[in-house]
């Protein structure tokens, strides 16, 4: 028996009319920076992604407040300023509760960019039992994203054999 959705969530059985874009992902991800200007500038030279800058807030202090950037065509996540609802960069939190997984066309030249660009680079290219090879990077306020491209297609039913394989 297929379940109904949750109340405020829309039934993807049906076709609605949506008050937002209709080209916006349900859900968006919003990092907390203590510095969210020099977070847009970083994470553009770094990792090649582009501000929405129609979606820049800069409050009365003349300081970033929100901001919103683009990692691929309709992908997309937001900047916020330390504090704002409640979330904390992890530069200030001294950790992290989260990390972003990043799909790219070319994980070996996205790597080389941001090696070249002084990225840290926290886990070197490597190739996934899941079908993914991938590395992992540590940005200027200490958020860990993981960038990744698929090499090969396994099931989730065979991971556990293909584990095996790899170790």
């Amino acid at each position: 028996m297929e379940e109904e959705p949750g109340p405020g969530i829309a039934d993807p059985r049906e076709e609605r009319a949506m008050d937002i874009d209709s080209h916006a992902p349900r859900i968006v991800s919003q990092l907390a920076y203590d510095n969210v200007g020099a977070a847009l500038e970083w994470l553009a030279v770094v990792f090649g992604f582009c501000e929405l800058e129609e979606q820049r807030f800069v409050g009365e202090d003349g300081e970033v407040g929100h901001a919103e950037m683009e990692v691929g065509p309709g992908v997309h996540f937001m900047l916020g300023a330390s504090g704002g609802h409640g979330s904390t960069s992890p530069k200030a939190l001294g950790g992290r509760s989260q990390h972003l997984c990043v799909y790219v066309d070319d994980v070996e030249a996205h790597l080389a960019r941001a090696r070249d660009a002084g990225a840290t680079i926290v886990a070197e290219l490597e190739d996934q039992f899941w079908g993914d090879r991938t590395y992992e990077a540590e940005d200027l306020e200490g958020h860990r994203w993981m960038f990744c491209q698929r090499v090969r297609d396994v099931k989730p039913g065979d991971w556990q054999k293909a584990l095996g394989e790899q170790g």
